[in-house]
Formats: structure tokens, C-alpha cells, sequence
């Protein structure tokens, strides 16, 4: 695919995309703030894995995988290669044919929560959803391991993922060893800004969004808790992987007082990216994800990775309990790991790419994005990435209703 040298045909669909809601670049996530996160307990290891404290030991579901060539994958919408007239996504149709499984791809995930709430009955009473993989965002999938929802990945059917996964993404704090998941997307929070709306000025740090008073009336943050909330802390000095009920509330309190001035004129989800290009919005949080075709659209457009640091999350593929096809569903995530196979997706949706040695067969797909750092993080800006700590369920549901009160939710 030919990519943002010249507006091709894959670039205006790629446009067109843009509208529609989804994971694809511009069509950012959707999520909405979400209740129940729940404590990761201490963890002990066992082998390459490290299963999660405080489950009762995987349940052993029958495989189909040799009998059912077949795997149901569920992931968001436009977050995956496509060709120009939606009906085939060349990586897909490239692993059945290799393999002779046929993937059943249904994008049906729009929302964290509200997915959640459709699989959770059928978890709880130990039932097949239906699927066999399917995409999380960190903070549930930390939950589903935690409430031992998800199937204890086998290794040996991971040899591409365990050699190809970037050290950046090998242990986070809800599943450390990687275990249970492994990436599909890199997130990354940062600041953007239209340089015609702000007089062609530089705006680079939360505390020029909450205090410039040039930019009163025209300042956008998320409605996401931990993205607002995370990249507010950094600003102040503290660490949201270390957040306290004391530093909560004073990260609150801040976006409080701009909030009453009127410096904030909104909290959106991915809708801030109309705002910015129309220049009704001058400056805001932004994901990264979809600022490398929002750019393309318009070069007044910038964006930055604040000195203090910026937050940084994934969304993961996960195997449910009582999935019929293990087997099958670790192979295609082996798949995604194979850096050719895992340019051709970060070429078309344009977030961080969790594969290890992508770069020369993104370079060969278009060389711009290979020396992208929206897709490609390089050592400075990795250095500069923090996540948002687990919270037990009390103290999510008590963060997030003082959020809701503080964004008029």
C-alpha cells in the first residue's frame, strides 16, 4: 500500500475512515471511563509465565483447535488492515491461507466497559463467549486475569511473539511475564495543538493548557480518568504509577480551577480532532494514534510529548476461558508478532507498533512512518513513558466518581 506521499486512493479511504468511530488512526477509542479495575495481588513466577495471584488455578477447556480450523477474533472497529473496498483485510486472509484456519473476524468491541457488561454473564457461569481472541485495553484486561477469565497462554506456540515482543511492553504491572497477553496496539498520550489557533506558538506542557490565558476557551482534555488525570500528576511532579488518594485530589483540584475559569472549553473522547483542525480548539490531549494522518490532513497541526512525561497504555489480545480454539488463537497472535506481518497493520492504523525489528519492512511500505515515533517510539521518547498504577475496586469507583463530578459527567 502507498502511503502519504501523494493523496492515493488508500489515502482518501483512510479518510474516510477517519469519520467513523473505531481504533483506527483519527477514529480513536472510544472508551469510557471504566469501574472496577481491581488490585493485582503479588505474583510468583512459574516457568516463562507468572500467573496471577489469588486465582484458583486455570480451568482446563477443551481444545477444538485440530478438528475446527477456525478462530473467532473480536477486536474493535477499524483497527486492523483493510483494503479500499472494505470487505477483505489482506493479513487475515494471508494467515488462512498459509495455515487453512479461517478467521471469523467480527468487530464488535466499541467500548471497554460495555463490552465487559456483554461477556461478563457468560465468564462468571464459566461458559464459551463465543470468541477465542479478543482485544483489551490494560486496566480490564489486568481485571479478566485477575478474576481468572482468560487462558494461560501456551509458549510453545509463541515462538515469534516471545522473541518479537519489545522490551517496552514485556511486563506490565497487571501481568508481568506477559502470561495471559500479549500487545495488538501501543497507546500514547500527548499534547496537541493548531499553530494558526495559537498564533504559531509552541504549546508543550499541561500547565500551558490549564493556565495560558491566550488559550482560554479553547483548551480540550480527555474524558478518560487516567489519561487526564495521569498526564496533570506528571506535570506536577508526581508519578501516576505512584498516585495517592493526596495526589488524586490535587491533580483534581487543579483541572478544578481551570475548569471555573472557563480555560477548559470541553473533555472529549477522539471528537477533539474536528475542534483542532477547525481551530475551535487550540490545544488539547490527544492521542498519538491519530495525529500521523490528522497531520497529513492538515500541517498545522503539531504535537508534543511533554518534558514531564506522558502516559502510556496498550490494548492487548487476550483467550478467553472456555475458548474452543486455544490453539488456533496462539497462532495468529504468533502471527501478528512476525515484523512483516505487523508493519503491514502499523502502516495502516498508525499506533505503536509492539514488534520487535518492524522498522526495514515499514520502511519499505513508506519510509516516513518507519522513522515515525508516533509508531516507532526511539529511546527519548520511551523514556519518557509512565502508566497508570492498578486500583482496587474501591479506589477506582471513588477516582472515577470524583472525575465524573469534576468533568460534569
Amino acid at each position: 500500500m502507498e502511503l502519504f506521499e501523494t493523496l492515493t486512493p488508500p489515502q482518501r479511504a483512510a479518510m474516510a475512515r477517519s469519520m467513523t468511530s473505531g481504533r483506527g488512526a483519527l477514529a480513536r477509542r472510544s472508551l469510557l471511563r471504566a469501574a472496577g479495575l481491581g488490585a493485582v495481588a503479588t505474583v510468583g513466577l512459574t516457568g516463562c509465565g507468572i500467573p496471577a495471584a489469588g486465582r484458583k488455578g486455570d480451568t482446563v477447556s477443551t481444545d477444538h483447535s485440530a478438528q475446527e480450523r477456525v478462530v473467532d477474533f473480536s477486536n474493535w472497529t477499524e483497527y486492523i488492515d483493510v483494503t479500499d473496498d472494505g470487505k477483505h483485510h489482506p493479513t487475515l486472509d494471508a494467515f488462512t491461507k498459509r495455515t487453512g484456519i479461517k478467521v471469523k473476524y467480527t468487530e464488535d468491541i466499541n467500548d471497554n466497559v460495555e463490552f465487559f457488561g456483554k461477556i461478563k454473564p457468560q465468564l462468571a457461569a464459566g461458559q464459551d463467549t463465543g470468541r477465542d481472541l479478543m482485544v483489551l485495553t490494560d486496566w480490564l484486561a489486568g481485571r479478566m486475569i485477575r478474576l481468572g477469565w482468560v487462558q494461560q497462554l501456551d509458549s510453545a506456540n509463541l515462538p515469534h511473539a516471545y522473541a518479537n515482543l519489545e522490551q517496552r511492553f514485556r511486563s506490565p504491572e497487571w501481568d508481568p511475564g506477559r502470561a495471559y497477553s500479549y500487545p495488538w496496539q501501543g497507546i500514547a498520550t500527548c499534547i496537541a495543538y493548531n499553530k494558526k489557533a495559537t498564533g504559531g506558538r509552541k504549546i508543550s506542557s499541561v500547565s500551558q493548557l490549564l493556565d495560558d490565558s491566550s488559550l482560554k476557551g479553547k483548551v480540550a482534555m480527555l474524558s478518560e480518568m487516567r489519561d487526564t488525570i495521569g498526564m496533570t500528576l506528571l506535570d506536577m511532579g508526581e508519578l501516576p504509577e505512584k498516585v495517592t488518594d493526596d495526589t488524586f485530589d490535587a491533580a483534581v483540584a487543579r483541572i478544578q480551577k481551570a475548569v471555573d475559569s472557563q480555560q477548559i472549553r470541553k473533555f472529549t473522547g477522539n471528537d477533539y480532532t474536528d475542534g483542532l483542525s477547525k481551530g475551535d480548539i487550540a490545544a488539547c490531549l490527544a492521542w498519538a494514534g491519530d495525529l500521523v494522518q490528522l497531520r497529513l490532513d492538515d500541517p498545522d497541526i503539531e504535537y508534543v510529548f511533554p518534558d514531564s512525561g506522558f502516559l502510556s497504555s496498550t490494548d492487548n489480545l487476550l483467550i478467553p476461558d472456555k475458548a474452543r480454539h486455544k490453539t488456533n488463537a496462539e497462532r495468529l497472535i504468533d502471527y501478528y508478532y512476525e515484523p512483516a506481518v505487523a508493519a503491514q497493520v502499523s502502516a495502516y492504523i498508525n499506533y505503536v507498533c509492539p514488534v520487535a525489528g518492524v522498522k526495514p519492512y515499514l520502511a519499505k511500505i513508506d519510509p516516513k512512518l518507519a522513522s515515525n515515533p508516533l509508531i516507532i517510539p526511539d529511546a527519548a521518547m520511551d523514556a519518557k513513558g509512565h502508566d497508570f498504577r492498578s486500583l482496587t475496586d474501591a479506589q477506582d469507583a471513588r477516582y472515577e466518581d470524583k472525575f465524573s463530578k469534576l468533568i460534569g459527567a
